[in-house]
């Protein structure tokens, strides 16, 4: 048996939301020979909530990072920033200009003033629906694990330094960090699962495409990177498949006599 772990975006799904057949059918007969899948996301578990995407069918989402682990439906592990760190944090990136956008197991707060004219902001207000809460509004009452910053045009370098003692940052780019508490990731919440569900974890497999998948490609008994991943994902990985578009998750799997 193996436990296989998926990133969503880039991996699952493209970036309207478009899942190809071929996924879902991989995965239902890769848990229909007995295997285990999960999602593996950085995006904490009030992100996760698109009825196409979990119709696929998992047994379990390793969410925020790794600060939220759920399986059959019950949530086994979760963590939250302490309050005082978190209102000191979004104190400090404001201060810097960064937009925050802080997320948490059941709801991502974000205010419309600072990402109400932003592509990527008015995307997420659509479909959070009532998930999306205000930050001002709530000052302080918010719950979250892990939060995401706009930084276009801000000194990153120096926000950074006053907030490492507590966060990873994740640059995506010059525009997008995600800071991650100290002691989470992709890659631990693959490994914690694994020992929750007795698996070895040399018989895990995570699929991937971006930065925030390398610490999943680390931890992973095998790594495999989709063919339109980032070229630091396709050099970490022990195979390289076709594109999301092109089958990718099904020749991997079927590369692996998982399916």
């Amino acid at each position: 048996m193996k436990a296989l772990f998926f990133d969503i975006d880039g991996t699952i799904w493209d970036r309207h939301n478009h899942i190809p057949e071929s996924t879902r059918e991989a995965i239902a007969k890769a848990r229909a020979n007995g295997n285990r899948a999960f999602i593996c996301s950085g995006r904490t578990r009030g992100y996760i909530q698109n009825e196409d995407l979990l119709g696929i069918g998992f047994d379990g989402i390793v969410s925020g990072c790794g600060t939220m682990i759920e399986m059959n439906g019950e949530t086994i592990f979760s963590e939250d920033i302490p309050a005082d760190l978190a209102t000191s944090t979004v104190e400090t990136v404001r201060r810097f200009g960064f937009r925050p956008i802080l997320e948490g197991k059941e709801y991502l707060y974000m205010e419309e003033s600072e990402f109400g004219h932003d592509p990527y902001g008015r995307k997420l207000f659509s479909e959070l629906k009532d998930r999306r809460k205000p930050i001002d509004s709530l000052w302080g009452k918010w719950s979250m694990s892990k939060l995401s910053c706009a930084t276009d045009g801000c000194d990153t370098q120096e926000c950074f330094k006053i907030l490492s003692r507590y966060y990873d940052m994740i640059v995506h780019n010059s525009a997008v960090v995600e800071m991650v508490p100290h002691g989470y990731n992709k890659g631990t919440g693959l490994v914690h699962a694994c020992e929750l569900l007795g698996i070895d974890v040399k018989d895990s497999v995570a699929f991937g495409d971006s930065v925030n998948d390398l610490d999943m490609f680390r931890a992973a008994g095998f790594a495999v990177a989709m063919g339109n991943g980032s070229e630091d994902a396709r050099n970490a990985a022990d195979y390289v498949t076709s594109t999301l578009h092109e089958d990718g998750i099904s020749r991997a799997l079927s590369y692996l006599n998982i399916i």
